[in-house]
C-alpha cells in the first residue's frame, strides 16, 4: 500500500461510475481488486483510466443472485471495504422523490446483500456508501432509518454524515452529499449509551475521532479555469447567440460561476462553481457558466472534472466520446479530495 501506517486493505466499488471512489481510496492507500459499472459509456472511460482493475459490466442484481459461482472467478473476491455509490434519482430533489417505490431506489437493498453475514463465508470489514443530501430527509426521514435498521440489522455500525465539498477537502465546488460509514460486529455503536464509550466500538470510535472536519477553502475558483478555450462550441457567442444575449450583461464577473435557472441566470455568491449534476449531460443550458479573457462560456469537462478534485493526469476519456457522456459521467461522480479524507480515516480505524 502507499500508505505504510496500515497493512494492505483490499477495497472493491459497486455503481462505479469513472472511479471516484476508486481513485480516492488509491490515493489513501487501498488496493482496488474489483469494480462494477452497468453503463457503457462510463465503462468505457473507467477502463481507460483504471486498466488494472477487474470491471463487472452486469448490474448488480446478476451479481447478487449468482455470487456462489462467482466466487470461482478468479477475478472475484470479498474486499475488506465494500463501497457503493448506488443510484441517487430516487432520492433526489430533481426527480419525483418515490425512493423505494422507484425500481432505481431497490438498489440500495442490492448493495447491502454483499453484506449479508448468512450468506458468504466472509462479509467486508467496512463499507461505504454515498448518495445525494435529500437521502436524510427524504419520505420525512423514514427512507434513512430504514436504510439504518437494514445495515444495524447486519451488525455493521452506522454512521451517517453530510459533507460539502467546498467546506470539508477545500474544493470550490458547492456539493452536498450524504456519506453511510460503518463498521462489522458493531451495531452497538448506534445506541446513545455507548455512542462515547471507547470500549464498545474500536473501529467506529477510531473512525469518528478522524472524521474530517471542516477546513478553510483556499482554492480559488479561478485557478482552475482556463483563460479561454480554442474551441469555439464552448462558447455561447458561437454556440447559442440567443443564449448569448441573455448572458451577456448578467455574467459579468471571472472569479466565479453562474448557473442558468430555466428564464434566468443566477451568480453564485461564494465564488464557487454550482454544484456539478448528471443533467449537464442533457443539454448545454445546466453546465456550469464562466466569463473568461475572450468571452461567455460553459466549463469545459477538463475544467469540471477538475471541480470534482480530479488532477489533470487521473481522468482521460476515450477518443471521440461526445462532450454530453463527459458531463454526464463527471456530474454522476464524486468529489475525490472529500472520499479520500473518509478513506483515510477508515483505514485507520481498521488497524488503529
Amino acid at each position: 500500500m502507499k500508505n505504510g501506517n496500515h497493512k494492505e486493505t483490499t477495497v472493491a466499488s459497486l455503481y462505479a461510475g469513472i472511479g471516484g471512489i476508486c481513485r480516492a481510496f488509491e490515493r489513501a492507500g487501498g488496493t482496488m481488486i474489483w469494480a462494477n459499472e452497468f453503463d457503457r459509456h462510463a465503462q468505457m472511460t473507467y477502463e481507460l483510466n483504471f486498466p488494472d482493475h477487474h470491471l463487472f459490466k452486469k448490474d448488480v442484481a446478476f451479481y447478487v443472485d449468482r455470487l456462489e459461482r462467482m466466487r470461482k472467478s478468479r477475478f472475484f473476491k470479498m474486499p475488506d471495504i465494500l463501497t457503493s455509490g448506488f443510484p441517487c434519482q430516487a432520492f433526489s430533489i430533481a426527480g419525483r422523490q418515490l425512493g423505494f417505490k422507484d425500481l432505481r431506489g431497490l438498489h440500495f437493498f442490492k448493495t447491502i446483500s454483499f453484506l449479508e453475514e448468512s450468506k458468504y463465508k466472509q462479509r467486508p470489514k467496512a463499507y461505504l456508501f454515498e448518495n445525494v443530501k435529500n437521502l436524510q430527509g427524504h419520505d420525512k426521514g423514514r427512507t434513512i432509518k430504514r436504510i439504518e435498521e437494514e445495515i444495524t440489522r447486519l451488525g455493521y455500525s452506522c454512521v451517517i454524515r453530510t459533507l460539502n465539498s467546498m467546506k470539508h477537502a477545500n474544493v470550490p465546488q458547492n456539493r452536498e452529499r450524504i456519506f453511510i460509514v460503518g463498521f462489522e460486529n458493531e451495531s452497538i455503536w448506534n445506541k446513545d449509551e455507548f455512542f462515547r464509550n471507547e470500549k464498545n466500538a474500536p473501529k467506529t470510535y477510531a473512525f469518528m475521532q478522524a472524521f474530517p472536519n471542516k477546513i478553510p477553502l483556499t482554492k480559488k475558483f479561478r485557478k482552475l479555469v482556463k483563460d479561454s478555450v480554442e474551441n469555439k462550441s464552448y462558447y455561447f457567442k458561437y454556440q447559442n447567440r440567443k443564449m448569448y444575449l441573455k448572458l451577456r450583461d448578467i455574467v459579468i464577473s471571472r472569479d466565479t460561476g453562474y448557473q442558468w435557472r430555466r428564464v434566468y441566470a443566477r451568480e453564485n455568491k461564494s465564488n464557487v462553481c454550482p454544484t456539478l449534476t448528471a443533467n449537464m449531460g442533457t443539454g448545454g443550458h445546466n453546465v456550469p457558466i464562466v466569463r473568461d479573457t475572450k468571452d461567455i462560456r460553459k466549463l469545459t469537462p477538463l475544467e469540471c472534472a477538475r471541480f470534482q478534485g480530479f488532477k489533470d493526469n487521473e481522468l482521460r476519456f476515450p477518443d471521440n466520446m461526445a462532450d454530453c457522456h463527459k458531463y454526464k459521467q463527471i456530474g454522476n461522480s464524486v468529489t475525490v479530495p472529500i472520499v479520500e479524507k473518509l478513506a483515510d480515516a477508515m483505514l485507520k480505524a481498521l488497524y488503529s
